[in-house]
């Protein structure tokens, strides 16, 4: 983990609750220059919710930055609620937000799930997006969910975390593994739910970082946001993200043509591998990727850091 190209530390100015519907209740903060070019930051997952780095991507004299909790992540309430909890609901609650703090447009940054719903945003409300910085890109279709949740992807690089991964439901009859621990991690089993959330969650962090850091991965196996993490990307991933087509992103490409972008992604991702954001560059000729010789798929490897204040900074440009 680096954080030397990131901003200084910084305390948000601002915390506040948006009641999105009857269930969900949305927990936002606010960082910077309130007067400054909003920007609004996507974590990932779908269900991790923010982290006080990612407040440090951007410049906080010119930027006033929103980082929303997605519905049940995070401290948004009920915590990893599935219920009235997809890719559009989530869509619709940005639109919101932006509404609710009076914002024209902003410049949007997300990676792995965060970037698959910026990229959803922006087709749907492509007026509100002023540019859009994407890292690590993912599209949701089943080739992708495929290379990280099947035999013959992410499983012959990483043979040993899979054999952990592949064991850690046992067997349960479904018919995929995704399948299987959809089950586990909403049986009702509080101990069974914990440990499928535990194997589930540490096989995509055994993975997150190009040198791998055990003491970190096990350190975050015991934070109380696991289950929540867990369980919304398992439902997610269990609905094809709740995509209307195997390649909805690119069929609907032509919308966010227009919108300047920046494309940072690892060569050495294994979680969203590298030809996903070919695709998405190839598909929108106006982008600019920048593919980082050392990244993996942890925006604070020190490469990754580095070309997302990069893009920040040369994201200033942009009129308010």
């Amino acid at each position: 983990m680096s954080r030397e190209a990131l901003f200084p530390a910084i305390e948000p100015y601002a915390t506040a609750e948006l009641p999105v519907s009857d269930l969900h209740t949305l927990v936002y903060e606010e960082a910077g220059n309130p007067e400054g070019r909003p920007a609004l930051f996507l974590h990932g997952g779908p269900g991790v919710g923010i982290r006080p780095d990612y407040r440090r991507f951007f410049d906080p004299a010119a930027y006033r930055v929103v980082l929303p909790d997605q519905r049940g992540a995070g401290r948004s309430r009920p915590l990893a609620e599935i219920r009235e909890n997809t890719t559009w609901e989530l869509v619709e609650d940005l639109e919101r937000l932006r509404r609710h703090l009076g914002i024209e447009d902003w410049i949007v940054m997300g990676g792995s799930w965060g970037s698959l719903l910026g990229l959803c945003y922006a087709i749907r409300h492509p007026e509100s997006v002023a540019g859009l910085i994407m890292r690590g890109v993912f599209m949701g279709r089943p080739s992708e969910i495929a290379w990280l949740h099947e035999p013959g992807g992410a499983s012959k690089v990483y043979p040993d975390e899979w054999e952990r991964y592949r064991a850690g439901v046992g067997d349960t009859g479904a018919a995929s593994l995704v399948g299987a621990y959809f089950q586990r991690l909403t049986g009702g089993d509080e101990a069974g739910m914990t440990a499928a959330a535990k194997a589930w969650a540490r096989w995509e962090a055994a993975i997150m970082a190009l040198i791998p850091d055990e003491a970190a991965i096990v350190q975050g196996l015991g934070q109380s946001t696991v289950l929540a993490k867990a369980r919304i990307e398992c439902a997610y991933t269990h609905n094809g993200f709740f995509l209307e087509g195997d390649n909805y992103v690119l069929d609907n490409a032509a919308r966010i043509a227009d919108i300047p972008c920046r494309i940072v992604q690892g060569r050495y991702d294994v979680i969203c591998p590298v030809i996903s954001a070919w695709e998405l560059h190839r598909a929108l000729p106006k982008s600019e990727l920048r593919i980082v010789p050392d990244g993996g798929h942890s925006p604070m490897d020190r490469g990754m850091a580095a070309e997302l204040v990069r893009a920040s900074e040369d994201f200033k440009a942009l009129s308010a």
